[in-house]
């Protein structure tokens, strides 16, 4: 077998385009938050804090002049709504799964030849 044709088929599996597909669809998903964070909830929540601060960003935040720590804090709020997020998406699919679960199977239904021993037994039942 030929290296391209191994590639082809490792490649066009299920799994890699899923893969992929998540990779794509987290990158965006991650500019989204960032896009939460940084133009929704910095000036919502933390506008009073970055006022007294005399600042106008969270990235602004420093400690001793050097260390930007509006920075890791930004970095922490996004991690904190990708994590919830992606906790209520797991929860909602485990809900699901188990209403599927919950749900029984339908009893199999017997072979002909069981059908056929019961209903001479009824009547063997019936006549004596």
């Amino acid at each position: 077998m030929s290296m391209m044709k191994e590639f082809k088929e490792f490649a066009m599996k299920g799994n890699v385009v899923d893969l992929a597909i998540g990779v794509i669809i987290g990158g965006a998903f991650g500019k989204i938050v960032s896009s939460f964070i940084d133009d929704v909830i910095t000036p919502l929540l933390l506008k009073p804090a970055l006022d007294a601060a005399h600042l106008t960003k969270l990235e602004e935040l420093t400690i001793f002049g050097t260390v930007k720590y509006g920075n890791f804090l930004s970095a922490v709020i996004n991690f904190v709504i990708v994590a919830f997020v992606l906790f209520l998406l797991i929860k909602g699919m485990n809900a699901a799964k188990k209403k599927e679960a919950a749900a029984p199977a339908a009893p199999a239904e017997p072979p002909a030849q069981e059908k056929l021993l019961a209903e001479i037994r009824d009547l063997l039942k019936n006549k004596g």
